[in-house]
Order: structure tokens, then C-alpha cells, then sequence
């Protein structure tokens, strides 16, 4: 009987250690992989990073802009799925080399952490095999080419002459037509005035605080992509934010600030895309770093106001 209490009481415990374990909080895991190790110079490997991020921990994802002595043939976009754990975030490089020898892909940090870092990888690039079955070809010899019969240009400069008369005649005989003066001139708003106004009235709108995250960061970063497109020609709108912060590298900023707005537009597209909550703290300092980098650009690139009739 005595041995039979404490057989029960053993495997009560039992018990009670694997729901605790099992309900254990998970962390977040970081991999990268390529599908081959060895390649000859040019053919194309794919690299793949993943986070596989629990619901209890902030997401964030890698920030690759280039990779020594590789070359980036695509940049996949961020792929996102939801499960019954958390998120998991996926994005696929296919890239190539046309250095020969053995290259490390280097280890990489998760973005809002100091100790998440994926393996490096190493990949070694080979030469095409000779193929030595085969017999060399000899240099062959210059071949003349016949020479072109010259061109007579004489009755081209005749009529090149004719038409430009007529066209002078014509000028000359035309009548003028009366400059039409309209009753008002409206005024051409430039576009750091226009984006001034909208920051200011989005701001005034308090988005964030009526529920409306991911409406205030979609409306936050088109304001800066119609203000980057107006002012540095740059076709933001059509670009994803990959490609758009690579092509920002153009407009001279600092590289701290250069980081800053990359990571606020980068925190905007997990906003809008992959379903994470913002804080206080994380709306104040997108919307600051995205008016700063405005008023930096305008004070780099001065220019008047124009008012057109």
C-alpha cells in the first residue's frame, strides 16, 4: 500500500514537470541556407533567411544590402505566415559569383536583437573544367575586308537646304497668335510644403490612438513616397521597400540616418503586412525619423518656391 502512495505520488510529479516543460515560453530562431556549397563562377544559388518569432516576442527580420564577392540576381519579397504559435518570416535571395575561390556568406543579426544570428556559410566557386580531350584551335589569319564605295552627299545637302527654307519661310510668314492672359494665377504648392501639411494634419488626426495603426502608417509612408518621387524623381510608388531603400543610398544622408529611415519604413511594412502592434514609443519615432528626413533632403537640395501663371 505504501509502495503503491508513493508510485502515484512519482508519477503525479512526472506529470506535472512535462506540463511545465511543455508550456515552457519558446524563443525566437534564426537560419539561413543555400541549396549548394560549391558552384562554378556565374551559375546562381538560392540563400534563404528565416525567424521563426513566438507570439511573445517582437518581430523584426534581416537587412542584407549587399554580400562580398556575390552578386544579387533577385531579392524575393518578405514572405509572412501566421501559425498557432507565432509568426514565421521567410525571404529568398537567388545570387551568383564571378570571383574564384571559397567565400563566406557571413553570419547575420536579427533586427531587434543583439544575440539572434544565423550560421555562416561558406561557398567555394570553381572554374569550368577543361576539357582536355579535345584539340586547340589554331589563330586564323586577318581577313581584308572590301572597301565601301564612297557616298556622294552633294544632292542630301541640296535638300537639306531646300527644307530648312521652307520651314524658315513658313516661320517668317505665320501669324502670331495673341498671348491669352487668364484672370487668376493659381499657386504650385512645392512638394516639401505639401508634405509638411499633410504630416501636420495627420498628426492632428491621432490615428493610433482611435485604433487606426495600420490606416497612419500606410498614410505616413505614402507621404513620403509622393514627396520622394516629386522631389528626387525617384518612382517610390511603384518600388517595394527593399528597393526603394536601396535606391534612398542616392539622396546623401548620413549613414546613421540612412539606417533610421530604413528601419522606419521597414517597421511600417510589418505594420501594414504582417500584423504586428505598434507602441507609443514606435509611432512617435517613425513619424519624427520620416518629417526629419524630409527637412534634411530640403536642406541639402534648397529650392524656391515656384509660382506658375
Amino acid at each position: 500500500m505504501k509502495e503503491r502512495r508513493i508510485n502515484k505520488a512519482i508519477h503525479s510529479l512526472l506529470f506535472l514537470f512535462i506540463a511545465l516543460t511543455g508550456n515552457a515560453q519558446r524563443n525566437t530562431t534564426v537560419r539561413a541556407s543555400v541549396d549548394h556549397n560549391s558552384i562554378l563562377i556565374g551559375e546562381p544559388i538560392n540563400l534563404i533567411l528565416e525567424a521563426d518569432i513566438p507570439e511573445n516576442e517582437p518581430i523584426g527580420f534581416f537587412t542584407i544590402d549587399s554580400i562580398a564577392h556575390f552578386e544579387f540576381l533577385h531579392k524575393g519579397k518578405i514572405d509572412t505566415s501566421n501559425t498557432n504559435k507565432g509568426t514565421v518570416l521567410r525571404q529568398l535571395f537567388r545570387i551568383t559569383s564571378f570571383d574564384s575561390g571559397q567565400w563566406v556568406i557571413p553570419s547575420y543579426r536579427l533586427l531587434q536583437s543583439e544575440n539572434l544570428n544565423t550560421d555562416s556559410l561558406i561557398i567555394k566557386v570553381n572554374y569550368t573544367a577543361l576539357d582536355t580531350t579535345k584539340d586547340y584551335n589554331d589563330i586564323r589569319e586577318i581577313i581584308e575586308l572590301n572597301k565601301e564605295k564612297e557616298i556622294d552627299w552633294t544632292w542630301y545637302y541640296i535638300g537639306g537646304g531646300i527644307l530648312l527654307l521652307i520651314v524658315l519661310i513658313y516661320l517668317l510668314t505665320r501669324k502670331k497668335k495673341k498671348k491669352v492672359i487668364e484672370p487668376s494665377r493659381q499657386e504650385i504648392i512645392d512638394p516639401y510644403t505639401e508634405a509638411m501639411r499633410q504630416l501636420d494634419a495627420l498628426q492632428k488626426e491621432n490615428l493610433p490612438g482611435k485604433n487606426e495603426a495600420k490606416l497612419y502608417y500606410s498614410r505616413l509612408t505614402d507621404i513620403f513616397r509622393v514627396y520622394i518621387e516629386k522631389r528626387k524623381d525617384i518612382h517610390s510608388l511603384q518600388q517595394t521597400t527593399d528597393d526603394l531603400v536601396r535606391q534612398l543610398k542616392s539622396i546623401q544622408l548620413s549613414e546613421q540616418d540612412y539606417n533610421q529611415l530604413a528601419q522606419a519604413l521597414r517597421l511600417s511594412d510589418f505594420v501594414k503586412f504582417a500584423k504586428y502592434i505598434p507602441t507609443e514609443n514606435d509611432n512617435t519615432t517613425v513619424f519624427a525619423t520620416i518629417k526629419r528626413t524630409i527637412e534634411q533632403i530640403e536642406r541639402l537640395n534648397p529650392v524656391s518656391s515656384v509660382k506658375e501663371a
